[in-house]
């Protein structure tokens, strides 16, 4: 009897299970009605970067990259921040010293770089550039700005070069020739404030740019080799060859009234108005000067050789490097090791090379089309004996510093020279030892 009705129970049991396993049916002419499994978006991969290219046009250039970069990898979103470039120089040192920093900044090669590399705020990408190939991509030169102790820290993605830049129609009005040595230059500059045309404009609120002016006076007086030991702290600032760079070639061209009145009051930028209107005839500056200069006046630009003061001196200049790293305590590392791969490719700096005319650092990058000023600014670079980065990027921070703040002085009391180079000496002597 019991196992009757163990059987009965077990037999009802496996008709429970039978019909709870078979589908529902719908009534006759009705569609059966079928359970949608909607499956969860996947979550994006999040890379944040800030960039210093407040420019409109690398601004612009700038966001389309980042616009390139997502649309290939929609798995990623790249939180984009532009901040304006004096202020990003100020912030840089909070943003890599805070507990969440931005994966990806741009930056500066050089000093600059290395600065930040030494106190560990900087990640070592030593395998981005091994999987994209840049140790063969690239030019030596560019790898050893880059690298520290064998490592890979930096990705220079651009370089652009610094010349004088004049208005070809003021040249052309007056007859003048572009100057090959200094005393065509101070020709040049005679004739023209003898015509009411100020020979040079210059914004110096932000005081890098009067820098390039001791660059390139220190560097045809002293040569490339005295001036970056100069800036590595091996030689003194109250060295009489330092001196006469300020009384014998700066000195004079200030108390000729060549520069435009009150400097200080401008950005370099605001100072472009001077030679575009014609009151003003050149400017020391970098090639990114087209980028603010009035568009539809860009063809009356030219530029030649800061001149040479001394033949058998060697020729140095200024080519700074710009380019990108990731922070040392990033939050997205892989996503931004993704991003500083696209930054780095040949896809990305041919866009930067074709659309602002930068030269670019990776040797794939075609340069057929090339405008005749790049090629003008290319073999500019490729005859100097020397190539530097630029006074506040070959030295340190807190001796740019001190040293930018001197210059300034100078600049309004020439006479005070002596003391600012004491005052210069006894900062390098503190930062280098003796």
């Amino acid at each position: 009897m019991k196992t009757r009705l163990l059987l009965l129970l077990s037999l009802v049991l496996l008709l429970g299970v039978a019909t709870a396993c078979v589908a529902p049916q719908a009534p006759a002419g009705q569609p059966v009605e079928v359970t949608k499994i909607v499956e969860k978006p996947v979550a994006k991969q999040i890379v944040i970067y800030n960039s210093y290219m407040s420019d409109p046009a690398p601004r612009e250039a700038d966001e389309a990259l980042v616009k390139m970069f997502m649309e290939q990898n929609p798995d990623i979103e790249v939180v984009h921040s532009t901040v304006a470039h004096e202020d990003f120089k100020q912030a840089i040192r909070a943003y890599l010293t805070a507990s969440t920093p931005p994966d990806v900044l741009t930056w500066f090669a050089g000093n600059r770089a290395r600065f930040f590399i030494d106190k560990g705020l900087i990640m070592d990408i030593s395998d981005v550039w091994e999987e994209q190939g840049w140790n063969e991509t690239y030019p030596a030169g560019f790898r050893a700005l880059s690298t520290v102790d064998g490592k890979q820290y930096f990705l220079p993605a651009s370089w652009y070069w610094w010349a004088v830049y004049y208005s070809k129609s003021t040249f052309e009005k007056y007859g003048l020739q572009e100057p090959q040595t200094w005393e065509e230059f101070l020709q040049v500059c005679e004739t023209l404030k003898a015509n009411g045309v100020t020979p040079l404009t210059i914004g110096t609120k932000y005081r890098w740019t009067a820098a390039a002016w001791f660059d390139y006076l220190n560097m045809r007086v002293n040569g490339p080799e005295f001036h970056i030991n100069l800036m590595l702290g091996k030689e003194r600032y109250d060295d009489p060859r330092v001196k006469k760079v300020f009384t014998d070639y700066w000195a004079p061209l200030i108390a000729n009234g060549y520069f435009i009145e009150n400097p200080a009051a401008y950005s370099w930028s605001e100072a472009i108005p001077f030679m575009a209107n014609g009151e003003a005839a050149m400017y020391l500056m970098g090639d990114f000067i087209r980028d603010s200069y009035p568009q539809e006046q860009v063809d009356d630009l030219g530029f030649f050789r800061f001149p040479i003061i001394d033949p058998n001196v060697p020729v140095g200049e200024d080519a700074p490097t710009d380019g990108w790293f990731i922070a040392a305590k990033a939050q997205h590392p892989e996503a931004a090791k993704k991003l500083l791969a696209f930054f780095g490719s040949k896809e990305a700096q041919q866009y930067m090379a074709d659309t602002l005319g930068r030269l670019p650092t990776n040797m794939e990058v075609d340069t057929s089309n090339f405008t005749d000023a790049q090629r003008q600014g290319l073999d500019l670079i490729q005859k100097a004996d020397f190539v530097a980065q630029f006074y506040d990027r070959d030295t340190t921070p807190e001796m740019a510093d001190v040293g930018m703040n001197g210059f300034m002085e100078f600049w309004d009391n020439p006479d005070s020279i002596d003391d600012i180079l004491a005052r210069l000496e006894a900062k390098r002597a503190e930062l280098f030892g003796e």
